[in-house]
């Protein structure tokens, strides 16, 4: 089921917006990083594109310059490494060519049980969508604040509200770790907004091996839906942004339900996805 994508609430690249200059996309080749890479050029910002393979990073890089008529920096890393996220905490520092909006989106699934005897899964996850996040939220932040504007975008998930495993774990961290942060930019003219979504037509799924068979269709999202909310509420200055008024029931359910009846349910999800 595709929503209607709200329009923005000032002019693309208008002095008021926060949304302005130069955006860095984490994972920005696919999924919802390509998606708001789209819609950010599309407002008339500049990108660093963040991604690990090089070829699809530049070929990606290329369609955005011919669509948009934005410049396109490309970088690839690969999040799981430290040296690499180093690289990319020290683009985001660099007061020459400063980025103003960062979309924290590089991500994975995680399908390994949390009592395998092989953490490996665990580690380079924990890497990508926590130390990394961490990292670039910390550069990205203080290089702002020098400059008193800036948006930060950390990419959380529903998923982070219910008790399915180490995705959930880590995502959970994502939108905590994100509204702790706002809370150290108040006042800077810098802010950072989690984003929430629930299940998305990507290609996610299919990369993760997750079976899809047992989700109603009336729960999937468009990727350009969510990334219209999400950036809408960025202009709002909002702190959470949980796209569609059905996820956003889901996440206070979720939030607020006895923890008995939502273990239970969280079962029953996992059972179908198996």
């Amino acid at each position: 089921m595709s929503e209607t994508p709200r329009r923005p609430l000032t002019a693309p690249g208008a002095p008021s917006s926060v949304l302005r200059g130069r955006a860095l996309v984490t994972g920005g080749t696919s999924g919802l990083g390509l998606e708001f890479a789209r819609a950010l050029a599309a407002r008339g910002l500049s990108l660093v594109l963040v991604a690990r393979n090089p070829e699809r990073l530049e070929k990606t890089a290329d369609q955005l310059r011919w669509r948009y008529g934005v410049e396109v920096e490309t970088l690839v890393a690969d999040l799981a490494t430290r040296d690499d996220v180093d690289a990319v905490a020290a683009r985001l520092s660099d007061d020459a060519s400063p980025v103003d909006v960062l979309v924290n989106n590089a991500g994975h699934g995680v399908h390994v049980p949390l009592l395998a005897e092989d953490l490996t899964e665990h580690h380079r996850s924990l890497d990508v969508m926590v130390r990394a996040v961490l990292v670039l939220g910390n550069a990205a932040g203080r290089s702002m604040v020098t400059r008193g504007h800036g948006a930060i975008i950390n990419v959380a998930s529903v998923a982070g509200r219910v008790p399915m495993g180490a995705y959930s774990a880590i995502k959970s961290w994502v939108d905590t770790y994100s509204e702790s942060l706002s809370i150290e930019l108040a006042g800077t003219g810098v802010q950072a907004t989690s984003l929430l979504p629930g299940w998305v037509r990507t290609e996610f799924h299919e990369r993760a091996q997750i079976r899809t068979t047992a989700i109603p269709d009336f729960l999937w999202l468009e990727a350009d839906s969510v990334v219209a909310a999400a950036l809408d509420d960025v202009e709002r200055g909002k702190v959470r942004s949980v796209p569609s008024k059905r996820f956003g029931v889901l996440a206070f359910l979720a939030a607020h339900a006895p923890r008995p009846v939502v273990r239970r349910a969280t079962a029953m999800i996992r059972g179908g996805r198996s």
